[in-house]
């Protein structure tokens, strides 16, 4: 028996809207365990287009999702420094969803909530 086109609008309706929104799914952090290579301590200050942060190494953070990488500069308690980037990238389900649902990720662009950062991070020590 086919679905009447109530039915049908209702269902597309509802999948529509639990499609995996960032805005409603997404909270604007994610955490950030950070390292470094040499099993060193010390401190680090990150910086994204959307925040700053002033960290100690070792440890977890809340991060604010960009688009832009996080840029950081550290000093181990041994007295080395080191600067780089921890890359940002787009969560590859909110890429599917945007292209099934065709709201082509605006939501997400607007908000960078489909962004992301790698759960660790090792930060390399010479």
């Amino acid at each position: 028996m086919p679905l009447s086109l109530t039915k049908a609008i209702a269902i597309a309706a509802v999948g529509l809207t639990v499609s995996g929104c960032a805005t409603i799914v997404n909270d604007p952090t994610v955490p950030l365990t950070l390292s470094f290579s040499n099993g060193d301590s010390g401190s680090c200050s990150l910086t994204n287009t959307r925040a700053s942060y002033q960290v100690d190494v070792p440890s977890t953070t809340n991060v604010r999702r960009s688009r832009s990488n996080i840029n950081y500069s550290c000093q181990t308690d041994s007295g080395r420094q080191v600067t780089g980037s921890i890359p940002s990238s787009m969560e590859s389900g909110k890429v599917v969803a945007s292209v099934i649902f065709f709201d082509l990720g605006i939501t997400d662009s607007i908000t960078e909530k489909g962004r992301t950062y790698p759960a660790s991070f090792v930060i390399p020590v010479q």
